[in-house]
């Protein structure tokens, strides 16, 4: 197939389109290549995928999605079978201090991404969401059928507003859409501005590590490879309507429009204070650990109910933390020329 990747500079968009042309597809991959973290990470990732040995099926735009005509023009040129749409601008944290970037980005560009899906005959629509809808929910594990409207950060809000967008496409227009609600996704070629790798940066410095609800968070984390097998299945899983769908009794997963929302995370929850033992033992170096309070936007805990997304395209994360957190260890030292 021919397929756009949004964000495929990005952590989650580079994996993405690098599984895809293993496996022989055409890929489109877009980027701004902005600088909201280190540019030179996203050059090295997109470097990676201008040398892959199908290189040929690559070709690369830099366009900011919130542009429309540019976005038009790449729909209309390209005729894509399938998109997947990753790009957005990421970070509860940030988007207290820029809310702007968030609407930009996260609510117009996915608005120019329907569109051109809408008038260009994509038959299939799988886009990024975030286990941050979730926001003031304490029901656990979070699942996907129950009501996700209180969300504490801009970055939530407008990730949920995607969700409803795209409900109402597949309403119009017959549009089939599949978001997925990522649950802290980690591992090789992360995010600078992620746990893990500032965590890890700063062991190796002996500098403190901040450790926000006093370490007592409950996390998914779900390595990026597992990810990536379920967005892949998920883009090949066509969305339906859901013929048993009662107005009744709705169920905010599924509509009688070929809409879908999956949670996609490990399953299994694993305390801070943990995840940084593992690093630890990896690095074979303690942290100093700087304790602080919860922060503004932020949850104590999540922890996916992801069956559903198991039982519809056979999606079965099995990478166990300390092997995780183990290769993405790997992948920092030879990236930064360092030594154990």
């Amino acid at each position: 197939m021919k397929i756009l990747v949004t964000g495929a500079a990005g952590f989650i968009g580079f994996h993405v389109a690098r599984y895809l042309l293993d496996r022989g597809d055409e890929v489109v991959g877009l980027d701004n290549l902005n600088d909201y973290y280190d540019v030179d990470l996203k050059y090295a990732r997109l470097k990676q995928l201008e040398e892959h040995e199908k290189q040929a099926n690559f070709r690369f735009v830099r366009l900011d999605v919130a542009d429309r005509n540019g976005m038009e023009a790449v729909f209309r040129d390209g005729r894509f079978d399938r998109v997947i749409h990753l790009a957005a601008q990421a970070g509860v944290r940030y988007s207290i201090e820029d809310p702007h970037a968030y609407i930009d980005s996260n609510v117009v560009g996915f608005m120019n991404v329907l569109e051109g899906c809408r008038h260009n005959d994509v038959g299939h629509l799988v886009y990024a969401s975030t286990s941050s809808v979730y926001g003031a929910n304490t029901k656990m594990p979070f699942s996907e059928h129950e009501i996700a409207d209180h969300p504490l950060a801009i970055y939530g809000a407008t990730k949920r507003a995607n969700e409803l967008m795209a409900h109402s496409y597949s309403h119009l227009f017959q549009l089939p859409t599949t978001g997925l609600r990522f649950f802290t996704v980690y591992g090789p070629w992360g995010r600078p501005d992620m746990a893990l790798f500032l965590f890890t940066r700063n062991i190796l410095e002996g500098k403190p590590i901040d450790v926000f609800n006093y370490g007592h968070h409950m996390r998914d984390f779900t390595f990026v490879e597992d990810i990536v097998e379920g967005v892949v299945r998920a883009c090949d899983h066509v969305a339906q309507v859901n013929p048993d769908w009662d107005s009744d009794h709705p169920d905010p997963a599924t509509s009688n429009a070929p809409f879908r929302i999956y949670n996609i995370g490990n399953n299994n929850p694993v305390q801070l204070t943990r995840y940084i033992e593992v690093l630890e033992a990896c690095l074979g170096k303690k942290a100093e650990r700087n304790l602080l309070p919860l922060q503004p936007g932020d949850v104590p805990d999540t922890y996916a109910d992801a069956s559903s997304l198991v039982r519809d395209v056979g999606y079965k994360p099995d990478t166990p933390v300390e092997e995780g957190v183990r290769r993405f260890v790997e992948w920092y030292l030879d990236y930064h020329g360092l030594k154990r």
